[in-house]
């Protein structure tokens, strides 16, 4: 799945269908299976296209400051929300699997081999000073993000071999190969920005001139480390597209900056902001108990989707030497009770995570047979044994607290990797050096309350550890370049994985600044299953395949799974109408997009506050 897709975004495909890759433009392009929306179509089902425009949507952001709008570098700290300033050359749809519309392309034309892609720019589409977006446009911001811009495209567009203006308004991706079937609709998710406006200025730099755009949104005014407010574009090219139909309906959206979410949560409460997704399981069962919530002047609301979970997980970095013993990362996993920390911190709300593309099919489960045992076969004796004998299961416990148990177990993971206990220390039998690590932590408590007694398990089994807690920017700075013992990371999964699997696993990407190679795998194995997962000539494969991955990924003990939720938890201040139907593949903390101002709604909220 490409860029602009959201990390926690859910996708069920289909069998490919190659009518729907015929070489004749076409409105939309779907990864596997049948596009829903026909040419035709008027907006999506999850969009209400008579939703009136208008009215102040304030939103939250977290951290201590942002220092630059442009969001497409390794520099900096972008802005919140600045993605909604910029359009991309399609759109996807939140309750398809894998389907892209055009927005600043017209129609899209892929041949039956897939071995390029060309784009029919829109003749309205506009910069916001009013020149033409054209296929210059589309092969300079190419060009650049590919060789300016976060590594991150590099690894992303890596299989395109060259982009090329045919006309004004048709653009052409010619690939390396065909066998990258999601290639196409990755590159049509491609941010692009003005030739004109970039060309004379270094990209490279961070900048809190606001960038010219053509998106629906524009930044409007800002304060550096406090907020910044976009406007809605009133003549914006786009506004009647059948894409857009029914969003971008708030004439400002403004984010406010706040230290952690705790003093978040307090500030929602007293009305500061209008909307939250929450993702803290303790505020949303203990921090809402307040007259507004029970009097319905704030809307507590829970959607199931079927949005991937993928892994989030305490991710240890096996650069460093301590941790590159797999013994020795299975063995610091018993350390940490999952069941406590469910039943007395997160009230029971999260299932733990047993696989890197939870909550969907390219799950594995069970022994391996079948075609995706073929797969692995070629992989016996060179993967841990386990890939074919035993269902992987994070260590469990009774939720009493008492893992006596499973440090017992740890300790003697620990002999078995060449380390003994001394004076209650535990010490590498050789160096005699204690095994410690530090933990580094975004500046806020949310996540040291977790940590807390995971760290106090460890220091029982003699392993000492600190909390080093820093600010974003610190902390952006240090996960960029790798300086780190352990952290916390999400792989966010789609259902149609593609080529973020490279920047998640590939040898490629290990010590490549800023890649999404957190753990700093660097695996013959795991690079060849990622080139399958990548290549899948169809949905049925893809699956055997991704399940293979993820049984190597697993058994690696590569991270120590942490939890998933399968609904969006939203709060919001009831002045605000949606539609009926909710798109099963939104993740939810964006859900505000298809949202509206009601004033009625607003109205009587204001009296009811006085």
């Amino acid at each position: 799945m490409g860029l602009k897709t959201a990390a926690f975004a859910g996708l069920i495909g289909l069998t490919v269908t190659f009518n729907a890759w015929a070489s004749e433009p076409k409105h939309a392009v779907a990864m596997h299976g049948d596009i829903k929306y026909g040419p035709g179509f008027t907006h999506f089902d999850y969009a209400n296209p008579d939703a009136p425009k208008g009215g102040n949507l304030r939103l939250a952001a977290l951290g201590s400051t942002f220092d630059t709008f442009n969001p497409f570098t390794l520099k900096g700290n972008s802005a919140a929300g600045v993605g909604i300033v910029y359009d991309s050359l399609t759109q996807r749809s939140l309750d398809e699997p894998f389907s892209e519309y055009g927005l600043l392309a017209e129609t899209i034309e892929i041949p039956e081999d897939r071995s390029s892609v060309t784009f029919h720019l829109r003749p309205q589409a506009k910069w916001h000073d009013g020149k033409p977006v054209t296929a210059e446009d589309v092969v300079f911001s190419f060009n650049t993000l590919f060789e300016k811009g976060h590594p991150q495209y590099r690894f992303y567009y890596g299989d395109v071999a060259k982009v090329e203006a045919l006309s004004e308004r048709t653009v052409k991706f010619t690939f390396k190969s065909a066998k990258n079937r999601e290639l196409a609709m990755i590159v049509g998710q491609l941010p692009v920005i003005p030739k004109h406006y970039w060309q004379d200025k270094d990209f490279e730099k961070t900048t809190l001139q606001p960038p010219l755009s053509s998106g629906p949104y524009r930044v409007k005014s800002f304060e550096a480390g406090r907020n910044v407010v976009y406007e809605r574009v009133k003549d914006y090219w786009g506004k009647d597209l059948a894409v857009n139909a029914g969003q971008n309906n708030f004439d400002e959206i403004r984010y406010d900056y706040y230290r952690d979410a705790t003093v978040a949560v307090e500030a929602f409460k007293g009305g500061a902001f209008d909307y939250r997704y929450e993702n803290i399981a303790k505020n949303w069962a203990t921090a809402y108990d307040i007259p507004e919530v029970k009097n319905g002047l704030i809307e507590k609301l829970r959607f199931n989707h079927s949005v991937g979970a993928g892994m989030q997980a305490f991710v240890f970095n096996i650069r460093r030497d301590k941790f590159k013993d797999p013994l020795v990362r299975e063995a610091l996993a018993y350390a940490f009770d999952f069941d406590w920390a469910n039943k007395n911190l997160f009230h029971g709300e999260y299932s733990r995570t047993k696989s890197y593309f939870a909550n969907s099919e390219l799950a594995s489960r069970g022994l391996p047979t079948g075609r995706e045992l073929e797969i692995l076969e070629k992989y016996r004796g060179r993967v841990p044994d386990e890939v074919f004998t035993k269902t992987y299961e994070p260590p469990k416990t009774d939720g009493s607290g008492n893992i006596r148990g499973n440090l017992k177990q740890a300790v003697t993971l620990l002999k078995k990797a060449g380390y003994v206990i001394k004076n209650r220390k535990l010490v590498n039998a050789k160096t005699g050096e204690q095994l410690s690590f530090e933990f580094l932590l975004q500046a806020g408590p949310t996540w040291e309350r977790i940590v807390l007694p995971f760290k106090k398990n460890l220091e029982r089994l003699g392993i000492e550890v600190s909390l080093r807690m820093v600010d974003t920017a610190q902390y952006k700075q240090r996960t960029d370049t790798f300086d780190y013992d352990m952290v916390v990371d999400v792989f966010g999964q789609s259902q149609s994985p593609g080529n973020e699997q490279y920047s998640f696993w590939s040898s490629k990407t290990a010590n490549q600044p800023g890649a999404r190679n957190s753990i700093g795998i660097s695996n013959d194995i795991v690079d060849e299953l990622v080139e399958l997962v990548v290549n899948a000539p169809n949905r049925e494969e893809l699956v055997m395949r991704t399940r293979a991955l993820d049984r190597v990924l697993l058994w690696g003990h590569y991270v120590i799974p942490n939890w998933h939720l399968k609904s969006a938890r939203i709060l919001a201040w009831n002045k605000f109408s949606r539609p009926d139907t909710y798109p099963k593949y939104s993740p939810g903390y964006d859900a505000w997009s298809f949202w509206w101002l009601d004033k009625d709604k607003e109205k009587t909220l204001a009296n009811k506050r006085k």
